[in-house]
């Protein structure tokens, strides 16, 4: 990898950093962009070369699970709507039943015991959500 090359990455991390760290705040592909010293254009087509998805659908995943870990602590759907940056109940819900593969209630409801004594680094891989996950698993069948 060319020098060049690197310093993408360095600066698509710092990106994927202020996602991970600030997913509840409105975020913006200038914003993200931005922080990534690149054009929003540019940095839209090197972030998803370097992580296989659009830096939006990054951001949606990880309020998404964000929104799954106050589910499963008992928080009711729309408080984890608002707590993880989600101003719409609606589009909230529709992307997590996308993601999840079931609605938000329904995802509540259920139980979760085998996450109880999981590390919770392990139990954030087991439960991540996952749009290329569910791709495979349809291409399998």
């Amino acid at each position: 990898m060319t020098p060049e090359g690197l310093a993408n990455l360095a600066h698509l991390r710092r990106a994927r950093d202020l996602i991970d760290r600030e997913y509840a705040r409105p975020l913006d592909v200038p914003t993200m962009a931005a922080r990534a010293l690149m054009s929003p254009a540019h940095f839209s087509r090197q972030f998803r070369a370097a992580y296989g998805e659009t830096p939006y659908t990054y951001l949606m995943t990880r309020r998404i699970e964000r929104a799954m870990a106050l589910l499963r602590g008992g928080m009711s759907v729309t408080d984890a709507c608002m707590a993880v940056g989600s101003t719409s109940l609606g589009s909230f819900s529709s992307r997590f039943t996308e993601l999840v593969g079931e609605t938000p209630s329904a995802y509540r409801a259920r139980e979760h015991d085998s996450l109880v004594g999981m590390p919770s680094c392990v139990a954030k891989v087991v439960t991540k959500p996952s749009r290329i996950r569910e791709v495979s698993v349809v291409s399998a069948a």
